[in-house]
């Protein structure tokens, strides 16, 4: 596996005014360097950053696995197990490449872009095909890192801390669907794409 640190991830932000995309897919959990949660491994090897490019809203569904039984006093008593987490989101017209030529982030995660090549992500994100590859070749559980505003998840300094993923979660796909909107001259299509995960 390839070490990458937290400069790395910084870089391949781009357009996203300083806060990293709101979703990766990684085959590992990473590990914590310096306060920040690190995917190893090589890009769209064994992590994708998934793009912002017309995403909608991520949606959080709680869970909670129980059984409830009522007593013979008629008072209801819960016997919980855990709670686990749906996520589901979706974009419109997605481009179905990231890029015009395969993207390759050197070791301080820089894209590395010719100069007759162009990315059509606007984040450099995974395009629809990415993501369509990584379900298909993801039939057991992966990791998702998130990084949206969970105050609680941060022990301290907890006012500063929105540069950086601070959720991993083990998920499966639970639902995974594309449609081809509209195709592209010779360049690439756009796709409306929607996924469900579901905690493991």
């Amino acid at each position: 596996m390839t070490d990458i640190d937290k400069d790395y991830l910084n870089n391949r932000r781009m357009l996203n005014a300083g806060r990293p995309q709101a979703m990766l897919f990684s085959e590992n959990p990473g590990i914590l360097q310096d306060g920040y949660y690190i995917p190893q491994g090589q890009e769209f090897e064994d992590f994708i950053l998934v793009s912002d490019h017309n995403r909608k809203q991520i949606q959080f569904k709680p869970n909670r696995i129980e059984t409830k039984v009522r007593t013979v006093n008629g008072r209801m008593r819960s016997y919980h197990v855990a709670d686990k987490l749906s996520i589901s989101t979706s974009w419109d017209n997605l481009p179905s490449r990231a890029s015009s030529a395969q993207l390759n982030p050197d070791e301080s995660g820089t894209l590395i872009v010719g100069a007759n090549d162009l990315v059509y992500t606007a984040d450099g994100g995974a395009g629809g095909v990415d993501l369509l590859n990584w379900y298909e070749n993801h039939q057991g559980s992966f990791w998702v890192f998130l990084a949206y505003d969970k105050l609680t998840n941060f022990t301290d300094d907890n006012y500063n801390k929105l540069d950086r993923y601070n959720e991993i979660i083990e998920v499966f796909f639970d639902d995974f669907q594309y449609d081809i909107v509209a195709r592209g001259r010779a360049t690439h299509d756009f796709w409306n794409i929607s996924l469900s995960l579901e905690e493991v």
